[in-house]
């Protein structure tokens, strides 16, 4: 399927590509069906977090007997009022029991806060050399968290987790280029903008032009970029569209003016404004 295609991170563990993002799902039979249909077409990894709230359902979803359990490739996130050593193992656990699962894949900081993401990382690591996720990275990391945060770790994060499309490309070149510098791969978060771009009528007629629709296009710029991309759909027409973005390949020439419509837009908390 086409949401094999792997990217290898820096440890030599393989992460999907494209996967599928649960921000905002609620803790639903719904939500559940949602994924399991996600993982019925090809998804092979979901990315939750502990304070969506829908830890429990993505487990079940995993756990639903679609595929083996070791075929997805599964990530959380530890909470900023979780952060701490002591408080983030528990956190981890928490996260570990809901999922009903024995290990995760992928474990993030979700976001820098100033007075713990030292001792946050440091529980990170142990989690990880304890072999309960197979990689640890961070998310929401600007390039002078990573700058501090390789002055200290003793295991380079894996991934660093952001907002990216082409509305805010410009803003985030110096955090690409340090994650590029230190063999860390970048994973975009709201790559649709949450909506709010999809309708740009430069963005339906470029994609028209590869008889695509406005979100394929923004999920291809980012795989062209070498980005792993985690779209969030609930609608089961949208998550089959979302990955199937690998039969064209958008031109340089287009690539440039995507590249240059950057206008700043964080769709959420934008980390270089919030420590």
């Amino acid at each position: 399927m086409s949401s094999l295609r792997v990217f290898t991170l820096n440890n030599g563990i393989k992460i999907p590509v494209a996967g599928l993002g649960v921000y905002k799902m609620p803790d639903s039979e719904s939500s559940q069906k949602a994924i399991e249909y996600a993982i019925s077409i090809g998804y092979r990894h979901i990315d939750t977090a502990r304070i969506y709230n829908n830890e429990r359902v993505v487990g079940n979803a995993v756990n639903s007997g679609i595929i083996p359990r070791e075929q997805v490739f599964v990530t959380s996130k530890v909470w900023n009022s979780d952060q701490g050593y002591d408080q983030t193992i528990r956190a981890f656990q928490t996260s570990l029991h809901k999922l009903n699962l024995d290990y995760l894949d992928l474990y993030l900081i979700h976001w820098p806060v100033i007075s713990k993401r030292k001792d946050t990382w440091r529980a990170l690591e142990t989690l990880y050399n304890d072999g309960k996720c197979r990689a640890i990275g961070v998310s929401n990391y600007m390039s002078h968290h990573l700058e501090e945060l390789l002055g200290y770790c003793k295991i380079t994060p894996a991934v660093n987790q952001i907002e990216l499309h082409p509305y805010i490309f410009g803003n985030r070149i110096d955090t690409i280029n340090k994650c590029r510098q230190n063999n860390i791969l970048p994973i975009a978060y709201s790559p649709l903008t949450k909506g709010e771009k999809l309708k740009e009528p430069l963005l339906i007629k470029m994609a028209a032009k590869y008889k695509k629709n406005a979100a394929q296009l923004l999920i291809r710029w980012c795989i062209q970029h070498g980005f792993a991309v985690i779209p969030k759909s609930t609608v089961t027409s949208r998550i089959a569209e979302n990955i199937q973005v690998f039969d064209f390949e958008i031109t340089s020439e287009d690539m440039e003016i995507l590249d240059h419509l950057n206008a700043g837009l964080a769709t959420g908390w934008d980390p270089s404004e919030v420590d």
